[in-house]
């Protein structure tokens, strides 16, 4: 029974050294370029998966695609006001579409709720009651 366990256990042995000596061994061209394009790839921002398909299938080639092209200042501008606008509550959409089209021209936009803080601070320091303070408001709000 001993020489059974002892027969066992060095059988075993070896299975597991044969296997450590193979997870040793280097790793191949292609395998080296694709661990390389994962990294690559682990760098890079792509929207959909086909995106990242395309990148894989150029690099594991050797032909690495070049890095985006930087952005526009227009392009720039957009993802500002579209960050923006996220945090803003409108009204509608079109609101929206008025707040995004003067951001993207560089004009300071109000939701119309900021409007109303603004206008009645403003009525406040004037000290304004009643009537002056409708018409302010009314006009002020109007913009």
């Amino acid at each position: 029974m001993q020489k059974l366990a002892a027969v066992l256990f060095a059988g075993w042995l070896a299975v597991s050294l044969a296997h450590a000596a193979d997870d040793k061994k280097e790793k191949t061209a292609q395998q080296q370029r694709m661990a390389d394009c994962n990294a690559e790839a682990k760098k890079r921002v792509f929207k959909e998966k086909a995106d990242r398909d395309s990148f894989m299938s150029a690099c594991l080639k050797g032909e690495m695609p070049a890095e985006k092209p930087e952005m526009t200042e227009q392009q720039k501008r957009m993802g500002e006001c579209n960050a923006e606008a996220k945090g803003k509550k409108f009204a509608s959409n079109d609101e929206r579409q008025a707040f995004m089209s003067a951001c993207l021209k560089g004009e300071k936009v109000m939701t119309q709720q900021e409007r109303m803080g603004y206008c009645n601070k403003e009525a406040g320091a004037k000290n304004l009651k009643g009537d002056e303070r409708q018409k302010f408001m009314s006009s002020c709000l109007k913009g």
